[in-house]
């Protein structure tokens, strides 16, 4: 499973940079939608939409919602990227609420109607405003492509440092209802991790020194709002009973499971980047 896992990586991993790096923000926010509704397919399943018909209407949905969102941020000018920023803010603002749902281990967990609503809000919530970041960031310029390539760098290096750092030195139980597996020790290797190729993309791409702070600042929120990303997603499976949200990519179970991080951290990331400038 391990070396499927790897060759899996080796094969995404390049990918998602040229993509990231080469393509126009329009065709990169089109892909990006693709896999992000790919999770939201798997996210539906996990909130026990078993009927094929009714996970498709709740998918064309927020698909539309995508397409509302594009379609009214044009103007004779070129566009206006404001509804992109309030849906991004209002992403990271059901992030910081999540805790509470978390905390709460049971809520939503009984399987009526009622659960399921709260996890479709939920799947709107984290979806649509995760798009809209990443569409956000690409579309900086002159460097947008490169600080969407450092936002999700940071994700992955933070999840890499946590698997090695929970191996190595791992006692404390970050969370043990919801992931067994994640350790205290684990999320402070993943932020140092995290935050430092935060660093060091930022002085490939040229920030000013004085900014600094402010970068290591906000990837280290980005880092620990991946986490909640990462434990939601698990809360999910586990009311439902399940290991994976799919198995779509070979070794890595479902879309949503190689995204939930990210669902998390991007709109805290651009959140964070225009609040403090850099």
């Amino acid at each position: 499973m391990t070396k499927t896992r790897v060759l899996a990586a080796l094969v995404m991993g390049p990918l998602a940079i040229a993509a990231i790096l080469l393509l126009p923000t329009p065709w990169m926010a089109a892909l990006s939608a693709v896999i992000f509704l790919l999770g939201l397919w798997e996210w539906l399943k996990l909130a026990e939409i078993d009927d094929t018909i009714s996970r498709s209407v709740l998918l064309v949905a927020n698909l539309l919602m995508m397409v509302a969102i594009v379609w009214a941020s044009r103007s004779s000018s070129g566009g206006s990227m404001v509804l992109f920023q309030l849906m991004s803010l209002i992403g990271a603002v059901w992030w910081l609420l999540s805790l509470l749902w978390l905390r709460h281990y049971e809520f939503a967990s009984d399987h009526d109607t009622h659960a399921r609503v709260f996890k479709l809000a939920a799947a709107t919530l984290s979806v649509i405003p995760a798009w809209c970041a990443l569409a956000l960031i690409h579309a900086e310029r002159p460097n947008g492509q490169y600080w969407l390539l450092v936002a999700l760098m940071i994700v992955w290096f933070a999840d890499s440092g946590a698997y090695f750092a929970g191996r190595t030195f791992g006692k404390r139980k970050l969370s043990p209802r919801i992931s067994p597996n994640k350790t205290v020790e684990g999320l402070i290797g993943g932020i140092v991790a995290g935050m430092g190729v935060a660093l060091i993309g930022a002085a490939l791409i040229g920030v000013e020194l004085s900014q600094y702070p402010g970068v290591a600042l906000v990837a280290a929120w980005t880092i620990l709002f991946s986490v909640v990303g990462d434990l939601f997603e698990s809360l999910l499976k586990r009311h439902v009973g399940a290991k994976d949200s799919g198995a779509l990519i070979p070794g890595h179970g479902g879309v949503l499971d190689r995204i939930d991080s990210v669902l998390a951290a991007l709109p805290v990331f651009a959140v964070g980047k225009l609040l403090l400038g850099f």
